[in-house]
């Protein structure tokens, strides 16, 4: 089975270059099961439900959330109708919508949740390590391989997630940073490991956001509106490829498109 995961969507020029290049994109490199972090896909911001609706329909299997899961004003009330969306799992129990998904393909149960870290976040949440460990005991007899996303701040929190779960998951991946890392590889015990996907959305910018109001921000220190860039997207991820029987990776390759080169992919 081969994964495809998209890193972070930042704002309309990432939703937009994912939806109009996923079908040549998972084509053109068989993949069986398109997963998407779509935290930052609203203005680069939170989601809502047309959003999500909008990229499943374009071909995103399943839809992960983090830290910004709950900025769009509502999103809270419309979570619980979208079974292709999962909040982070670690979040108090109260929290609406779904803690993991189980896609289907081929007659392959691919589980995946995400938690959040615990370093430099400002979002309350449980510890993530002991939730993956309970929540891969309730999901063993219901999927034939799981994927972890650590949406977190702090690198050291995310590799030691990916040893702490190798050989028990496929796939543990890293988001929430929005910077792509080469540290992607196949842990001893067989689970695809890297720290950040980064992010789908525009890379002429400070984390997809406009660049002169943040730098002047880091100058002076005052408030400014950071609006959404909009030079030089690409599309982020990694692919993944699982055998079947094991549940575990054989291989893992970084994904990066520019959007000079997307128009081939649409044709």
């Amino acid at each position: 089975m081969r994964i495809l995961f998209l890193g972070d969507i930042v704002g309309k020029p990432g939703r937009e270059a994912v939806k109009s290049i996923l079908p040549g994109l998972r084509a053109q490199y068989g993949a069986d099961i398109v997963i998407a972090n779509g935290e930052n896909s609203a203005a680069g911001a939170g989601i809502n439900a047309q959003i999500a609706r909008d990229l499943h329909e374009h071909g995103v299997d399943g839809i992960t959330l983090g830290d910004h899961c709950w900025d769009q004003r509502g999103f809270e009330n419309d979570i619980g109708g979208l079974d292709y969306v999962c909040r982070p799992g670690n979040l108090p129990k109260i929290c609406p919508g779904r803690e993991h998904l189980i896609v289907e393909k081929d007659g392959f149960r691919f589980g995946v949740f995400t938690v959040l870290g615990s370093q430099f976040m400002k979002i309350s949440s449980d510890n993530g390590f002991a939730y993956a460990d309970q929540k891969l005991l309730e999901l063993r007899e219901q999927c034939d391989a799981v994927m972890v996303e650590i949406h977190a701040e702090a690198t050291s929190e995310k590799i030691a997630m990916g040893w702490f779960l190798d050989g028990r998951v496929a796939l543990v991946v890293g988001t929430h940073t929005h910077v792509p890392t080469a540290d992607y590889r196949v842990l001893p015990r067989g689970t695809a490991y890297i720290s950040d996907a980064g992010m789908s959305g525009p890379y002429e910018s400070v984390l997809g956001r406009e660049i002169p109001p943040v730098i002047a921000r880091f100058v002076d220190g005052m408030p400014r509106r950071f609006g959404i860039a909009e030079g030089d997207v690409r599309i982020c991820g990694c692919i993944v490829d699982i055998d079947r029987k094991s549940g575990l990776a054989t291989k893992i390759d970084r994904l990066e498109i520019a959007a000079s080169t997307m128009s081939l992919l649409q044709d």
